[in-house]
């Protein structure tokens, strides 16, 4: 009699743990899906009047690197937004142009919350390339030719 009651138990036990596994996580995990694909990274104006986006890429599933062209001044700007805020992480954003000769990178990097840059570089005539890094995550393109 004891060894079915023990039995029994734990063969209930095991179904209760496994159910409650089973419905705790199913909906935590579906309520974090729509929540990340909810949350994605809009340009927050960092880079200042006249800026117009022109270009975004996304930075893993983190958040995005914008960037940006003001026509009256032949600059562009660059800026790394995180989907959402949250507690400081390495972040970074980089703008160089599409020369043939070797031409330094304007980069801005640090632990933040929320967004790095904005960088500046002036791009009439040229190709601008940019990278965005949040956390381990990377993303970055080239083009737009000033």
């Amino acid at each position: 009699m004891k060894l079915s009651r023990r039995t029994t138990t734990a063969a209930a036990l095991t179904v209760l743990a496994l159910g409650g596994t089973v419905a705790a996580t199913a909906p935590a995990s579906a309520a974090t899906t729509t929540k990340a694909a909810a949350a994605t990274a809009t340009y927050n104006g960092a880079c200042g009047t006249g800026y117009k986006v022109i270009d975004s890429t996304p930075v893993g599933n983190v958040g995005k690197v914008f960037l940006t062209w003001n026509e009256s001044t032949g600059k562009n700007c660059a800026v790394t937004i995180r989907n959402t805020p949250g507690a400081k992480i390495f972040m970074a954003v980089e703008l160089n142009i599409d020369i043939d000769e070797e031409h330094n990178p304007v980069v801005d990097s640090g632990q933040y919350t929320s967004y790095a840059g904005p960088v500046y570089m002036s791009a009439r005539g040229y190709c601008a390339v940019w990278q965005g890094v949040i956390g381990t995550a990377k993303g970055g393109d080239s083009g737009h030719c000033g």
